[in-house]
């Protein structure tokens, strides 16, 4: 996808906050330290559009990004994040699924899973979640450029099999370091973006 502009139009801490208009939706979940903010500066080509921190649990707003004045990306705090008081988990859980009943346009989920370790059952319960609620999904394995290419294919069938993958639910290997697996995770997203 040709990257004309992309502009961080804002964070919400709760739903008054939320964009309220009828534009595509992508958003991007995974656990804390999964490369949601990575991935999403390689494939906004830009180096520091989402902030970035090698520290989990650094997302703890829902962010937007207008991207060629046509849709949304949205960056979703990660999930799991063991250190954070339970108190706040539970305030990012509502967070999240406050947001997910707010949007009005066309939706589709990113879910990030870490190839590297191919996901974990917090990957699994979270893809199941975000079917009950009838959300489209695709499942980026991502950190992929870390495994060797033997072992690669086995992480995606992992995957796969973790998060029950449906027949219409890509799982897309990808990195956010090489770039790796971007064109394809776009390819992927092509049906609510057009």
């Amino acid at each position: 996808m040709k990257i004309h502009s992309a502009d961080f139009v804002g964070s919400a801490t709760d739903s008054g906050q939320f964009v309220r208009d009828d534009l595509p939706q992508v958003a991007f979940a995974g656990r804390s330290n999964v490369g949601k903010s990575s991935l999403i500066n390689k494939m906004l080509q830009r180096k520091a559009l989402a902030r970035t921190s090698s520290k989990p649990g650094r997302t703890r707003l829902v962010n937007y990004f207008l991207v060629n004045q046509r849709w949304y990306l949205v960056d979703l705090p990660g999930y799991g994040y063991a250190k954070a008081p339970k108190t706040e988990r539970e305030a990012w859980g509502r967070l999240v699924e406050s947001y997910l009943g707010s949007v009005r346009g066309p939706l589709i989920l990113v879910l990030l899973v870490d190839a590297k370790i191919s996901g974990t059952p917090l990957d699994a319960q979270a893809a199941e979640y975000f079917r009950s609620l009838d959300v489209r999904l695709v499942v980026a394995a991502t950190k992929i450029d870390r495994l060797p290419r033997s072992k690669r294919a086995r992480s995606v069938q992992e995957i796969s099999a973790l998060v029950h993958r449906r027949a219409d639910e890509p799982v897309v290997p990808v990195s956010a370091q090489s770039g790796e697996g971007v064109d394809e995770l776009w390819r992927a997203l092509q049906p609510v973006l057009g």
